[in-house]
């Protein structure tokens, strides 16, 4: 009666943190440090924007976008990475990034590819819906695990040609889930000239690259500009959920070559929920605005202070590049957090959960995820709780 094509899913990771730690009593105040939702305030004008606009609950939304919200989507490309695009024809935009990078595959993933079932490659730990989706279409997922040694990031050039050569879609997040890495432009040069000599599509989860440091992370779609790469290789996914403090507003974008678009298109007339239309308007408005996206950063950089005041004698702490994660390690992920709940009442994610194993090993099984999303007192009490609990 089910189809067995899911039937070897792990548990998600937030069902399986609840039956880790809810079964015990917190050691102390309870401060939640795992899910990546951000806690700062969203701008003031968007609930105003989305009254103005309430009589659009009446009607079925623009499918793709309306106008106006595609062209604040590839106004902003503009003046982040300087790539001009059509609006009509080269951006499409989402109901929150996931279904985009669920539905790309549905619509872009090809069936064979030189006469076999599709490879995925996707980083390891990574984002779950990456997975799910290869296995949906059928396609097998290649997990290729970013560690330490390959600097949190894949290494490419580890996959043998026969591999890539049956590739048909590679995912990357940039700044990365949960290491808080960045693929620099010769980086991203190195893998669109794989897919341009393999044949293959990237799919680009950009979704954090607006909390950084000082340094904006260059972007997939600037340097298939420079490099003169094919348009349809490239397919990027933007949200305003981590920019602007917006994960209920559960708008993003996608943007790649013109086909791509209208393959995605074509997808969502039959099987898209497209944002409403009052959520679209306060959507433009926000790609719009960037004194609110300058202050989050700053607001972030007064965290990124905060951890590496606390944890910088921490033997092995990474302070990340960008993004709002620590990915901290241990002896083992599942019993440190089993611990620091009993112990503290602080509330984090074991890395495993976000990884897959390769020949018998998790590369996430020797850390904990910690999302710097509370208040900055409220977190500084609970990274200085974590490494008092953990590491002394």
């Amino acid at each position: 009666m089910f189809p067995e094509r899911f039937a070897n899913l792990p548990a998600y990771a937030f069902p399986r943190l609840r039956a880790l730690l809810d079964a015990h009593v917190p050691g102390g105040d309870v401060v939640h440090m795992t899910i990546g939702e951000p806690r700062h305030a969203f701008p003031p004008w968007i609930t105003e924007i989305i009254a103005r606009n309430a009589e659009g609950f009446g009607k079925y939304p623009v499918n793709e976008g309306m106008p106006a919200l595609l062209e604040a989507a590839t106004d902003w490309i503009a003046r982040r990475y300087g790539v001009t695009l059509d609006p009509g024809s080269r951006v499409m935009a989402l109901n929150g990034t996931r279904e985009g990078l669920y539905n790309a595959m549905m619509a872009l993933c090809p069936e064979t590819k030189n006469g076999q079932a599709p490879l995925v490659l996707v980083p390891n730990p990574f984002y779950q819906v990456y997975m799910v989706a290869a296995l949906s279409v059928g396609a097998t997922p290649v997990f290729l695990n970013a560690t330490e040694t390959t600097g949190h990031l894949p290494d490419f050039d580890a996959v043998p040609a026969d591999v890539l050569d049956r590739t048909g879609v590679v995912y990357l997040c940039s700044p990365s889930n949960p290491q808080g890495a960045v693929a620099s432009r010769a980086y991203w040069a190195h893998l669109i000239g794989l897919a341009e000599r393999h044949d293959f599509r990237i799919f680009a989860d950009e979704c954090y690259s607006e909390i950084y440091r000082e340094t904006p992370p260059v972007g997939v779609m600037q340097v298939a500009e420079e490099m003169g790469a094919d348009p349809e290789r490239i397919v990027a996914f933007h949200s305003l959920s981590k920019r602007s403090n917006l994960p209920g507003l559960r708008s993003g974008f996608v943007a790649a070559g013109p086909k791509s678009i209208a393959a995605l298109r074509q997808l969502r007339n039959y099987a898209g929920s497209p944002l409403p239309m009052p959520l679209q308007h306060a959507a433009a408005a926000v790609w719009a605005d960037e004194d609110h996206v300058v202050e989050n950063r700053r607001l972030y950089a007064e965290k990124y202070a905060v951890a590496d005041e606390i944890l910088g004698g921490v033997p092995g702490y990474l302070s990340p590049e960008a993004g709002f994660f620590l990915w901290l390690p241990v002896a083992d992920g599942e019993a440190a957090a089993l611990r620091l709940w009993q112990e503290t009442g602080v509330r984090v994610l074991p890395g495993a959960y976000l990884g897959q194993p390769v020949e018998g090993v998790n590369p996430g099984a020797g850390y904990i995820r910690v999302a710097m999303v509370a208040p900055k007192d409220e977190m500084a009490r609970g990274l200085t709780a974590l490494r008092d609990c953990l590491y002394r």
